[in-house]
């Protein structure tokens, strides 16, 4: 049967309409960044996870990838050769790259309280920090190193010796020294899991002593802010957004981190991240009483982080707090 007039002029119209209608253009993609880690995966950077499971980044025009660190990994090489565009590194470790000619630039300070701590058996370190004297200690090594010196010679302390302290507390939980380096939300819990009551332990918190420096920040080049301040701005942006969203939905944003450490294999439990999650947050948005402000280095923090690392010879010269900030973090709220 052949098909009638009408039809084929009503195929014609419907035809020509297809033709002439504009195509629906594909979703706009993100603009690829990367970020690389100081660490394995853990709770400690869970406000990126957030950003990024969220849409947050997304949002911001940005398609982060998150790049795991961790024992023979240097973010601040990568980041030098060019390999990521962002690192999250403590100010301390900055500071030394800059000297050493890496340009860096503060995007964002994160961690402004300081969560240093020297832990003792009371048996041996009963309350005082000069019941360390003349005692067996372990201390990370590299710039985590510094402020355990700074505040050891400030107290007064000898140490009959002091170990290079790695990965782990098991050299304290075997009774090789006498007390351990540790970070309120890692290791200081690491000991209860691990059996350590705290009526067994004397705690010092190095921020009681005036040695508590801010600690995780964010930092770009200063030639990835020249080529695309726009992207450096939203990235900052979403990043402290994703923190935001992580402590006013904590249970979710543990979920999220959960989801990040269990892909990556990392040795550790929920309830450990969980810990993790609610010290941290305490160090990265400020309550009511703090004196500092989401994502902003203090100039004041900056300047006496600077005098120690200086004492310790750690430093010889130091770049100006503006040039050291530089503008994305007055510009960008």
């Amino acid at each position: 049967m052949r098909p009638n007039k009408t039809f084929l002029i009503v195929l014609a119209a419907v035809l020509a309409a297809a033709l002439l209608s504009p195509t629906p253009p594909a979703a706009a993609a993100g603009k690829p960044v990367e970020l690389m880690l100081q660490w394995t995966h853990q709770a400690q950077f869970a406000g990126y996870y957030v950003a990024a499971a969220k849409g947050i980044y997304k949002a911001h025009g940005l398609d982060v990838r998150i790049i795991a660190g961790g024992p023979g990994l240097d973010p601040m090489n990568e980041l030098a050769d060019g390999n990521v565009d962002f690192v999250s590194a403590w100010l301390s470790t900055a500071l030394i790259r800059r000297e050493e000619g890496l340009p860096l630039v503060n995007v964002a300070q994160i961690v402004n309280r300081s969560n240093l701590l020297m832990i003792s058996w009371k048996d041996w370190a009963g309350g005082s920090p000069r019941d360390l004297d003349g005692r067996r200690i372990s201390v990370w090594e590299g710039d985590f190193r510094a402020p355990y010196l700074a505040w050891l010679q400030a107290e007064g302390v000898e140490p009959a010796a002091i170990y290079p302290q790695y990965y782990s507390v098991n050299l304290f939980l075997r009774r090789g020294v006498d007390a351990c380096s540790a970070m309120y939300y890692n290791e200081y819990h690491m000991l209860y899991q691990a059996g350590v009551n705290e009526d067994e332990r004397s705690v010092f918190f190095l921020k009681d002593y005036g040695f508590g420096f801010p600690e995780d920040g964010l930092y770009c080049t200063e030639n990835t802010i020249r080529l695309d301040r726009e992207m450096v701005a939203a990235f900052r942006a979403a990043s402290l957004e994703g923190w935001r969203y992580a402590a006013e939905h904590p249970d979710e944003a543990l979920d999220i981190t959960m989801e990040y450490v269990t892909a990556a294999n990392v040795a550790t439990n929920r309830p450990h991240m969980k810990w993790m999650l609610e010290k941290i947050l305490t160090s990265i948005v400020p309550g009511g009483k703090d004196p500092w402000t989401l994502g902003k280095l203090a100039r004041d923090d900056y300047e006496k982080t600077v005098q120690m690392m200086r004492g310790q010879k750690m430093l010889h010269s130091q770049p100006t707090y503006e040039a050291f900030t530089g503008e994305v973090t007055a510009r960008v709220p």
